[in-house]
Parts: C-alpha cells; sequence; structure tokens
C-alpha cells in the first residue's frame, strides 16, 4: 500500500509539474537594470566604457516550454570618445524569442531576437520617439541582436543578455556600432 502511494505520489507530482511547462501562460511586468556600454574602435578614436541605464516594461506568452517575450523600455548608454562624454538614449523595442526549463515559478530561460532601437536626442523627446514606434519612422532607428539568459524566482526574474549593434549610430562628426552587456532585475506584475 504504501509503494502504492508512493507511486501514485510521483506520478501527480510528474503530471503536475509536465503540465505547468505545456500550458499555455501568460505574465506581464516592469523592469530596470543597468548596461555597460562598448563602442567599436575604429581609426584614431580612442574609447572607453561606461554604466548606463534601462527601466520599462515586458510581457510573456509561452506555451510547450518555448516562450515569446516582447518588451519595451528607455536606454541610456554612455560612452567616452577621445575624451569627450557621449550619451545615446533611446527607446528599445526587443523581441526575443526563447525556452524556459523548470516549472511551479522556479526555472531558467535562454532568449535571442531581434531589437529595434528608436533614437532620442535633444531634437525628440520621449513622446515622439514613442509616435516613432507606433507609426512605424524608420528615421532615427538602429538595429541589434540580443542573446541571453534569466533565472525565474517566483514573481522576480534577473536577466543577463548580450546586445550586437547590427547599424552604426552617429555621434558629433563620426558613427559607430554599439555593443552592450544588460543586467536587470524584472518583477511579475501579473
Amino acid at each position: 500500500m504504501k509503494k502504492i502511494l508512493l507511486i501514485l505520489t510521483v506520478v501527480f507530482a510528474t503530471a503536475f509539474t509536465s503540465k505547468a511547462q505545456v500550458i499555455p501562460s501568460f505574465a506581464f511586468g516592469i523592469k530596470g537594470g543597468m548596461n555597460l556600454t562598448s563602442i567599436s574602435k575604429t581609426g584614431i578614436f580612442d574609447a572607453s566604457n561606461q554604466a548606463g541605464y534601462l527601466g520599462g516594461i515586458w510581457a510573456r506568452f509561452g506555451a510547450l516550454g518555448f516562450n515569446f517575450q516582447p518588451e519595451a523600455y528607455v536606454t541610456g548608454k554612455n560612452v567616452t570618445v577621445d575624451g569627450v562624454k557621449q550619451k545615446f538614449t533611446s527607446v528599445d523595442v526587443p523581441l526575443l524569442f526563447g525556452g524556459k526549463i523548470g516549472a511551479l515559478g522556479f526555472g531558467a530561460r535562454f532568449y535571442t531576437g531581434p531589437l529595434v532601437s528608436f533614437a532620442i536626442n535633444k531634437d525628440q523627446n520621449y513622446s515622439s520617439a514613442a509616435g516613432n514606434i507606433a507609426h512605424l519612422n524608420y528615421k532615427d532607428q538602429n538595429y541589434a541582436w540580443n542573446v541571453g539568459a534569466g533565472i525565474d524566482l517566483r514573481s522576480l526574474s534577473v536577466d543577463l543578455r548580450y546586445e550586437a549593434g547590427l547599424s552604426k549610430q552617429d555621434y558629433g562628426t563620426g558613427s559607430t556600432k554599439i555593443n552592450l552587456f544588460n543586467l536587470s532585475l524584472a518583477y511579475k506584475l501579473f
């Protein structure tokens, strides 16, 4: 009898854990963090890395152990080029595809996907950058590719990702590709 109860407990626990990864899910939350920006060194430019920030919202749609995670956040990217501090502020929209291992609110995620970055400068404010996204105005945008991993602990998530710049961003008298590492903390609201 004890063996049958033990076997039934294991079967139900396995079925519940498997079901948690298979059924469709939706999550929405906020996130914030920091980044370390790196620009490609070309020609005579001397560049150094500096920390920046990010903050915004995310959503996650998942089923069968895979998920799609669109995000939107404001990012400050700082770098010093030839002794002059440059600041790039943008509204970033990554579209991440990945998988999850784990259940019951605990697990590890891995993901990759494109990122579209809408530049905000002194001639543009946050609302006009959001308007560029809504109206698909491609004038001031940059492209990048994200690769990363994250850990979920119930409502909290920690993500580490690398963003490889695919297009050049103008600054002053030159242009360069911007690469960066992001470390962020996310909180699931629902």
